[in-house]
């Protein structure tokens, strides 16, 4: 599996204007077309151990799982797809890596880190987020949020107590009710859309979507798009010039061409009779 040609990534990791350490980890493989963020948080340089062990552990489990699996079959129990599965069985066994860690090492007690993370194939993408970290889609000059944080805010937005408006301005953004390492096991929340031709996503520390509005993040994408580092630069300065509060992290992709999966006629022949 190669998206040679196909996907156009950068990213752009920021300390901000008031931490001391940056305890954010980005990651990106345009070929593989995988896209990780993770944003640590615990005591001393814990939180950046623990996004460092998430998003290494999930790049190399990944990228050993797409040499080693047959991606054209999905799963049938629970319509996910190969890609889909391979990426949150990584982001799993992550979560019990830095579980572990954090109940062995006393300077890593109480660590944990949020993750959102995508992955390309077949034209389509599959997003695994758990925490407030998330994953924005740029078409068509509209901007729209395709993951929900995993945060007490996020909760009280869907009881109503909020409107979405409201919470943007609200002083509790960050207190996650879902992160990796904190217990044994951890839900990722999972979901697979069509990937088309000229699409952008963004994935996003709170860093980001603290301090810039959604609107705003459209804005520089569709004024500076042609040029993706720019794009990233940008994002993270306007964070910084706005209060920079917190690490600011960003990992952009484009699609610059469909990328259909490469079949033989033996597994065309097999999904007639399937």
């Amino acid at each position: 599996m190669s998206l040679k040609g196909k996907l156009l990534c950068v990213g752009q990791t920021d300390t901000g204007k008031v931490r001391e350490h940056n305890e954010d980890t980005i990651a990106y493989d345009s070929e593989l077309g995988l896209l990780v963020l993770a944003d640590g948080m615990g005591g001393y340089n814990a939180g950046e151990v623990a996004s460092g062990i998430a998003v290494k552990t999930i790049v190399n489990l990944v990228r050993e799982s797409l040499e080693q699996q047959d991606l054209s079959l999905d799963d049938r129990g629970s319509g996910l797809s190969r890609t889909g599965i391979i990426l949150r069985d990584a982001i799993q066994r992550a979560n019990k890596i830095i579980y572990q860690t954090a109940r062995s090492q006393p300077n890593c007690e109480g660590m944990g880190t949020t993750v959102v993370a995508a992955l390309l194939y077949d034209n389509r993408v599959s997003i695994a987020h758990v925490g407030d970290s998330r994953l924005y889609r740029l078409r068509g000059g509209q901007i729209e949020q395709l993951t929900l944080d995993h945060s007490l805010l996020q909760e009280l937005v869907d009881r109503g107590f909020y409107s979405p408006e409201e919470a943007q301005r609200a002083s509790n953004k960050n207190y996650v009710t879902r992160a990796l390492g904190v217990e044994a096991n951890v839900d990722v929340e999972l979901q697979e859309l069509p990937a088309h031709k000229g699409e952008m996503f963004l994935l996003c520390s709170d860093g980001l979507s603290d301090m810039v509005e959604d609107d705003d993040m459209g804005i520089t994408v569709a004024t500076f798009g042609a040029n993706l580092n720019t794009v990233a630069q940008h994002l993270v300065q306007l964070a910084n010039e706005n209060g920079g509060k917190d690490n600011i992290s960003v990992v952009l992709a484009q699609v610059l061409d469909s990328f259909p999966a490469r079949r033989g006629i033996f597994d065309r022949i097999l999904k007639w009779f399937s």
